[in-house]
């Protein structure tokens, strides 16, 4: 299939009349969700599955992408307005749109941060569409030794998800290997941590985990908030007129756009990054770059434009390699990932080949989407202070209803809405005591992946661990992999060393 006939067949799934309505809703839907505090774009996707259990998979991944790519944006509202993430991405958001906000220049922030979060969405779509495919073909020469390397350099990426706590975000990505070792071995059909029962001898699944973890743990937190958000906390009394930057200002902007949305799309790539990671790493990037550093903080565009560039252009980024390897790129994608293996689908290197239609649509489920969440978060800009002014207690009885929906419709089973209940209820312990729920999902959703390769590997190898990695992919791979792990336990000591002979 040439690549018009690609597009040709992508763009005409999203514009059938009844699917284009569908896509409107998932970015109505999903800027509404970025925005509202405690719902997180993961969060959104897995609310969004109750939606697509009825539709075939190219519509439902087009809906699900719909969501995600417009509850990345719809977090810049709270952030800018309110100096409250939407979702955890939209954080860095706050250190400059916030500011802006306060000087009266609320609808100039809001109306730099809608644009810059089209441009890095529509440049990740871009790189998507070009790479995946490319990718693909690389991918279809990997053996099981390969592909374990690809799937534990995701895993490695762990100890880059929180530089401060690399010890406990390691622990959360072990227990999540322990919680994807649940059931029976697909090898040898041994079961694990089963305690007896035979619901969990196939595993525990996915969905009521994401699910808890993201959704009811924000809610339990939340909920016992009693303080309100009224529009008068607002900017400008709850009325806020997005203002689109001029000519001379986009211009102005060219290149920070540029390598925010090439940071941003390459972090996205990376299993396990993600939106949070490279809007961070960009706002960081463009201050140490900026000739003027002093003002950033204090209520700049540059500042608006690294964070939204940088987290949008990672959407882009994740679904590369979910569509091209079978991996997540990041949380959001592995509930797509999850959504996509309900229905049968085969992800990995021949979807692509077999079924280049999820490619094509999902590239032009992107396209849409960055375009109409600029008309349609404008419009909710408006009116979002008005729905901040209703409490947390009445908003996360809602969420929670929707998230019991989500996990029983799963397999229509009550074993599921209790995983997601323990879930919920971990996931608390977990932020009590600092760990890192999405380096737990990271080793869950990969767990699984991991084990079977590295068994079809060690079997074809004959337990020869020379022959399963001297191999000219898996070797460079494993390499980058421990330089990962070993690099924040040699920096500390290095630094130490230097600031030593510095005081002798």
């Amino acid at each position: 299939m040439s690549t018009w006939e690609l597009l040709a067949s992508g763009f005409s799934v999203v514009f059938q009349p009844t699917m284009f309505l569908m896509v409107v809703l998932a970015i109505v839907l999903g800027t509404i969700f970025g925005a509202l505090p405690g719902v997180s774009a993961t969060m959104a996707v897995a609310l969004g599955l109750t939606f697509t259990y009825t539709m075939e998979p190219i519509p439902a991944i087009v809906f699900l992408v719909a969501i995600y790519c417009s509850s990345i944006t719809g977090g810049s509202i709270t952030a800018i307005l309110f100096k409250i993430p939407g979702v955890p991405s939209s954080a860095p958001t706050t250190f400059d749109g916030y500011p802006m906000a306060q000087k009266g220049q609320a609808g100039k922030a809001l109306g730099v941060a809608l644009f810059c979060s089209a441009v890095g969405g529509l440049f990740s779509a871009l790189c998507m569409f070009l790479l995946s495919r490319p990718l693909t073909n690389a991918a279809l020469a990997f053996g099981p030794s390969d592909l374990f390397a690809v799937t534990f350099m995701g895993l490695s990426i762990l100890t880059c998800l929180d530089s401060d706590h690399v010890l406990t975000t390691i622990i959360s990505g072990l227990l999540g290997l322990l919680l994807a070792c649940i059931g029976q071995d697909k090898m040898y059909a041994v079961q694990r941590l089963t305690f007896g029962s035979r619901q969990l001898l196939a595993g525990v699944e996915m969905i009521p985990v994401l699910i808890g973890l993201f959704a009811v743990t924000e809610v339990l937190k939340q909920t016992n908030k009693k303080d309100f958000l009224n529009p008068e906390d607002g900017i400008g009394g709850g009325k806020v007129n997005t203002k689109m930057p001029n000519l001379k200002e986009m211009w102005s902007l060219k290149w920070v756009m540029l390598r925010c949305s090439i940071v941003g799309t390459i972090v996205g790539i990376l299993p396990g990054a993600g939106a949070t990671i490279a809007s961070f790493l960009c706002y960081t990037m463009e201050n140490k770059i900026s000739r003027h550093p002093e003002r950033f903080g204090t209520g700049i565009i540059e500042g608006v434009a690294a964070s939204e560039t940088a987290n949008n252009a990672a959407t882009g980024g994740a679904m590369v390699p979910l569509l091209s390897l079978g991996i997540p790129g990041g949380n959001a994608a592995a509930v797509m990932m999850s959504a996509l293996v309900l229905k049968g689908v085969q992800l990995g290197p021949l979807l692509l080949v077999n079924q280049p239609t999820y490619l094509s649509a999902t590239f032009a489920s992107m396209i849409v989407a960055n375009i109409l969440m600029v008309i349609v978060a404008i419009g909710i800009a408006k009116i979002f202070a008005q729905i901040l002014s209703v409490p947390y207690a009445y908003l996360g009885p809602i969420i929670l209803m929707l998230a019991l929906i989500g996990s029983y419709a799963n397999q229509l089973s009550m074993a599921d809405v209790q995983i997601m209940v323990i879930a919920g209820v971990v996931g608390l312990i977990v932020k009590a005591c600092h760990f890192n729920s999405a380096a737990m999902v990271l080793g869950l959703v990969l767990g699984s992946m991991c084990e079977a390769n590295f068994s079809r590997a060690y079997t074809m190898c004959r337990g020869s661990f020379a022959t399963m990695f001297f191999r000219p992919i898996a070797g460079p791979i494993m390499i980058f992999c421990i330089i990962m792990l070993v690099t924040p336990i040699l920096m500390p000591a290095i630094r130490k060393r230097k600031a030593a002979k510095k005081a002798a």
